[in-house]
């Protein structure tokens, strides 16, 4: 495996419309999609569909929903390594005006162990915090055999300050910053403190607050996208990781400004379609999208 990626397995079922009715009231969606979810999921999807597949250790159920998740990761070539649940996870998604109000529905009641995976040959190990047991191994084996470990800090869950111990590179969301009650430049400082080599704080629209090695925090910004063509902001942070990932793989010697240029446009790319599946970009994609808002990374 090149990279292994750790996280939670959902379905998402995403809508657009205007309002969610109330009691026996019924409605018809202007439009929806059916798609693989999860964190550390969706990253591994993103990774794959820019040419490179990754292993994943995420939750599987023996459901109908479970064979659909596998025919999906099955078309992306990606490896599953399933940890057993009862039943699948779903979330159901609405998309509004720039935001989008998300009601999930999980099983994280694990059947059995995590399985025992071989890390020889892995580069790359990116982590959601799903399965904390399974990431905090992941992460103190691959820190061990030398291998860059990347958490999407979405939030703040049981051992995460352990867990960032052994992370090279940490991006974390404001929410992260609120539940630590912190601001985004002493979120940073922790990152410094726990040892993570990069780290940054995602802020929407504003960009993104940030740090490489010793350097001084600086601001990148968000590629302005037009209000209208803004459809489904849904997993674009997770585009943003696997982006970075796939953009670290193949292009190592790049420094990380370039890393998260890159997945600064996918992200851009993925808001302006509907659902995570349709969201994800080819390569030539993120280039283009790029070059169109006036970032040319070639």
């Amino acid at each position: 495996m090149q990279a292994l990626f750790i996280g939670q397995t959902y379905i998402d079922i995403t809508f657009l419309t205007d309002a969610l009715p109330k009691g026996d009231e019924k409605t018809v969606a202007e439009n929806y999609a059916v798609s693989f979810g999860g964190n550390a999921v969706t990253a591994a999807f993103a990774c794959a569909k820019l040419g490179i597949a990754p292993d994943l250790l995420t939750t599987m159920a023996d459901d109908w929903l479970g064979r659909m998740f596998t025919d999906m990761a099955q078309t992306y070539k990606i490896s599953i390594h399933a940890r057993k649940v009862q039943r699948s996870s779903l979330s159901f998604i609405m998309p509004n005006d720039g935001k989008r109000a998300i009601v999930r529905c999980r099983d994280d009641h694990y059947l059995h162990p995590f399985p025992n995976l071989n890390l020889s040959g892995c580069r790359a190990v990116h982590l959601d915090g799903h399965q904390p047991d399974a990431a905090l191994t992941y992460a103190k084996l691959a820190r061990a055999q030398g291998v860059l470990v990347s958490l999407d800090g979405g939030g703040v869950r049981a051992n995460t300050m352990e867990l960032l111990e052994f992370v090279d590179i940490a991006i974390v969301s404001e929410r992260f910053c609120e539940q630590l009650e912190r601001t985004a430049e002493e979120t940073l400082k922790l990152l410094r403190e726990k040892g993570c080599k990069v780290g940054g704080v995602t802020q929407g629209e504003r960009g993104m607050l940030w740090y490489d090695g010793n350097a001084k925090a600086r601001q990148m910004t968000a590629l302005h996208v037009p209000e209208n063509r803004v459809i489904d902001t849904n997993g674009a942070g997770d585009l943003f990781h696997g982006a970075y990932i796939y953009s670290w793989l193949t292009k190592p010697d790049e420094p990380w400004e370039f890393h998260f240029r890159f997945a600064r446009a996918a992200s851009a790319f993925g808001v302006q379609h509907l659902g995570n599946e349709a969201s994800l970009p080819r390569l030539d994609e993120v280039f283009a999208t790029a070059e169109g808002f006036g970032d040319r990374l070639q």
